[in-house]
């Protein structure tokens, strides 16, 4: 008897879950889709809470485990145990630079530009729409600054280490993506930019964007 597929619970526009979304593609992991409305707070739902208690996005329900919540502890299992293209080098060296670009994505920049965190900056701070933007634009600008630098590192090839995708790749292409819903300048990230669309070029990143999931608005 063949097992359920896994099951994401995300959102369209969530950058988090979209790393996610492009991990399964590069792994060819067979999955459904759930959809949790995150500016209507649907992530709040006592159904939802009870899957993933910090009602957040994504979360990842493997049948016969559980469920698994945290966008880069999802990689680093799906790196695990899933066959198909790897999400990490072979080396150790590699491996840990790569996860060190990553983590400066998903820990040091996203989080300062997520939702919960801009309503707190625009409703318990008294920002007007103009005064969220600046922030996150200036947290934006500072992560991609510092991995715009790394990428100028030997090991980078046309994608940010070597010459296929992984998991730096998953996290960088989502962060641009939020990165000009806030009108960022990108110019001074040639390096970013060039991989960004060496990864769009492939169906595994094409298909994970937000304008191509059934949620999308």
């Amino acid at each position: 008897m063949d097992q359920a597929p896994m099951v994401l619970h995300g959102y369209f526009r969530s950058s988090a879950a979209w790393r996610v979304r492009i991990a399964l593609n590069l792994k060819g992991v067979p999955h459904t889709h759930a959809f949790h409305h995150l500016v209507r707070n649907e992530q709040s739902a006592p159904d939802y809470v009870a899957l993933n208690p910090q009602g957040l996005v994504p979360a990842l329900e493997v049948p016969g485990l559980g469920v698994l919540a945290q966008s880069l502890a999802i990689l680093e299992w799906l790196e695990e145990t899933q066959p198909g293209a790897p999400l990490l080098p072979a080396d150790p060296w590699g491996r840990a630079r790569v996860r060190a670009l990553a983590l400066t994505i998903a820990c040091d920049t996203h989080p300062l530009q997520n939702l919960r965190v801009l309503r707190h900056v625009k409703h318990a701070l008294g920002q007007d729409q103009a005064g969220v933007d600046a922030w996150a634009r200036h947290w934006i600008g500072l992560g991609i600054a510092a991995v715009e630098t790394r990428l100028a590192e030997d090991a980078t090839g046309r994608f940010c280490h070597g010459d296929a995708p992984g998991m730096a790749d998953a996290c960088l292409v989502p962060q641009l993506g939020n990165a000009r819903r806030f009108a960022t300048d990108l110019s001074p990230y040639p390096r970013a930019l060039a991989i960004e669309a060496a990864c769009n070029a492939l169906p595994a990143f094409r298909n994970a964007l937000p304008a191509a999931q059934p949620d999308a608005e």
